[in-house]
């Protein structure tokens, strides 16, 4: 009878997260795919007809499939970007002393408490024709340069916004490095570069691969801020399923375009997710 009790008990323990993933995350994505495969009409709304018109709309048509293509572009490059200042970041955190590591790691999470919707707003004024962006290219004699509702100005805000989630996960796994291996790097005659290349990089992969799938996955799915910074003609595919819903009431497109993002998504981030532990179980043995 304990023996059957205490089988029982790890389900029991799971089953409040198990349901509310259900209540929160399953069921919305599948009336979300049962959406997508409904007739739509202009004149009577939705309609409880099936089709497969809508994906076969946005798979032809080169309006969804360039934006789709801005999307994962601007999310593959602002994880690079996070990836290559985050890193390096994160190094210099793990070697810092009380009290400079808790100032600096305050300062790197301090910003997440801080609403997307504003942290946005506070780039568009920086960034605006009459920003201090542009008042400072004005004092150099550069002229005023259009930043403001570019991919440029996209990127340069969710680097910012994204940021904490690659710093955090590289730090946790240098908190596991013990520094006396890349020592024994420097005695044994490697340089710093190759110490941190042959020593250090392969010991925090994983961290950079948790990092680099946050980034892409928030930056591929990122609203607010291609929104307030791209404007109504630089669409992503967040901003065009909130189009397709809010504006052309086109229900059964928007859930049908936000699930081949959805889908899209998982595959490069499973397919990435191989490739780094395949890359780094052969360093690592």
């Amino acid at each position: 009878m304990s023996s059957a009790r205490a089988g029982t008990t790890p389900w029991l323990l799971a089953a409040p997260g198990a349901l509310l993933f259900t209540a929160l995350v399953v069921v919305p994505l599948v009336l979300t795919l049962v959406l997508s495969f409904h007739v739509y009409d202009t004149a009577s709304g939705v309609k409880d007809e099936t089709t497969l018109s809508h994906y076969a709309t946005i798979l032809s048509d080169s309006y969804f499939l360039n934006i789709f293509w801005r999307t994962l572009r601007l999310a593959a490059l602002t994880t690079l970007i996070c990836a290559m200042i985050g890193a390096p970041e994160a190094y210099i955190l793990s070697r810092m002393r009380e009290p400079w590591r808790s100032i600096f790691l305050l300062a790197i999470i301090g910003p997440l408490l801080v609403s997307v919707v504003v942290r946005a707003f506070g780039w568009s004024m920086l960034l605006g024709p009459t920003g201090l962006v542009n008042e400072a290219f004005r004092a150099l004699g550069l002229g005023t340069v259009k930043i403001l509702y570019t991919e440029t100005a996209i990127v340069i805000a969710l680097v910012h916004v994204m940021l904490p989630f690659m710093v955090i996960p590289v730090w946790t796994s240098l908190q596991k490095l013990d520094p006396m291996v890349e020592a024994a790097a420097w005695t044994l005659g490697a340089s710093r570069f190759t110490a941190l290349r042959r020593v250090v990089l392969p010991q925090v992969t994983m961290g950079l691969l948790s990092g680099s799938l946050v980034v892409f996955g928030l930056s591929a799915s990122a609203f607010a801020i291609p929104a307030l910074l791209g404007g109504r003609r630089l669409k992503m595919a967040a901003t065009l399923v909130y189009d397709e819903y809010m504006h052309e009431l086109n229900w059964p497109l928007g859930a049908a375009i936000a699930i081949l993002v959805l889908v899209i998504n998982l595959v490069i981030m499973l397919a990435y997710q191989r490739v780094v532990e395949a890359r780094a179980r052969r360093t690592l043995g």
